[in-house]
């Protein structure tokens, strides 16, 4: 052993990691870094205070920035700060401005349509908005309605006098329009395929009861079929089934009001005459602005009955078949003023309707007076 530092191998003395290494040929020389702590002695400096030792009394925001506070997401539950990693930093709050006043709305803006609410409004019909202020749903025709059906009944009465085959001409005008009104009266337009159907049983009964001697029969059968042939027709439909029968109860009804009307060719010449004229007044009447127009209709329905009556062959018992005939004309008028009806249903079923009702009582109320 030797006291001689130990030189390694050819002369290496041992590796140092801090020896500054010589570098490659060609390579750049690199220098060392620049320590700014190792040229200052050891010693401590204070810059000043590094903390408060005063107790600060917190800023509160102002009012108007914190009265609408949208929603941070993840970031409220740190304090309202974004976390490193979610996102990047946290993006300013919206300013948010406050809605405009409510102005009601003018007197000729849309009835159906109610204040504006935070959940919304739904809108109502005017039969409902009606129902609900206490008021009626219902409005009569009015005056121009009641001068149109008074014309189609002073043509049927005249007509009657002449002949059933004059008759046909009227009666098939007031079949068209009392089947198109039904179904406008229902809210089903357009409707063709229902109308022509309950349109064309009118005209098969009227031509079956041309064809068999004026027999209340003829009726009674092609209402019966045309039925049986609505009932097959919306069974082949493939719409819904609430839908297919609320088709096929206005089909039926259309159909049996259309060939109901053919009674005016069953029943007698002066009955027709009678009890179409006694229809076009009590309606007229019943159109004017009057008190107690219903009670005053059936009254002036019974004179000109009456008057009728005198002028053909059913003498006094025409007051009688009169009052009858505007009892279910009235019936009628008061079907077409129904639940808020529109200016087309009044022009179509609330000139029909009353005609189209008082058929049956005019054929049965002859056959008991002549």
């Amino acid at each position: 052993m030797t006291d001689q530092p130990y030189q390694g191998y050819d002369g290496y003395d041992g590796y140092d990691p801090y020896r500054q290494q010589p570098a490659p040929q060609g390579w750049p020389q690199q220098q060392p870094y620049d320590d700014p702590q190792a040229a200052q002695p050891y010693t401590q400096q204070w810059q000043g205070q590094t903390w408060e030792t005063q107790v600060q009394p917190p800023v509160a925001p102002p009012a108007e920035e914190t009265a609408y506070m949208p929603s941070q997401g993840a970031g409220a539950a740190y304090g309202g700060h974004q976390q490193p990693g979610w996102g990047g930093t946290q993006a300013p709050a919206p300013t948010q401005t406050p809605a405009p006043a409510q102005t009601p709305p003018a007197d000729g803006s849309e009835p159906g349509y109610g204040p504006a609410t935070v959940a919304g409004n739904a809108r109502i019909t005017d039969a409902q908005r009606a129902r609900l202020e206490g008021r009626s749903p219902i409005i009569e025709p009015g005056v121009q309605p009641a001068g149109l059906t008074a014309l189609l009944g002073l043509l049927l009465a005249g007509a009657a006098a002449i002949g059933p085959y004059a008759l046909v001409v009227p009666l098939v005008a007031l079949q068209a329009v009392t089947a198109a009104g039904w179904f406008r009266l229902n809210g089903m337009w357009p409707a063709r395929q229902g109308i022509a159907l309950a349109f064309a049983g009118a005209l098969t009964a009227d031509v079956a009861l041309l064809a068999s001697g004026r027999t209340p029969a003829a009726i009674l059968g092609t209402l019966g079929v045309w039925v049986l042939l609505a009932l097959v027709l919306q069974l082949r439909s493939h719409a819904d089934p609430d839908e297919r029968m609320y088709g096929l109860m206005a089909t039926v009804a259309s159909a049996a009001l259309a060939i109901v009307a053919s009674g005016y060719l069953a029943a007698h010449g002066d009955a027709v005459t009678v009890g179409a004229a006694s229809v076009a007044v009590a309606v007229l009447v019943r159109a004017l602005p009057t008190p107690a127009s219903v009670a005053a209709s059936l009254l002036a329905a019974a004179g000109a009955g009456a008057l009728a009556g005198a002028l053909t062959g059913l003498g006094s018992a025409g007051a009688l078949l009169g009052a009858g005939a505007a009892v279910c004309a009235l019936i009628g008028h008061r079907v077409a003023s129904y639940d808020y009806p529109s200016r087309f249903v009044h022009f179509t079923a609330g000139v029909a309707l009353p005609l189209a009702a008082a058929a049956p009582a005019v054929y049965l109320l002859g056959r008991a007076l002549l």
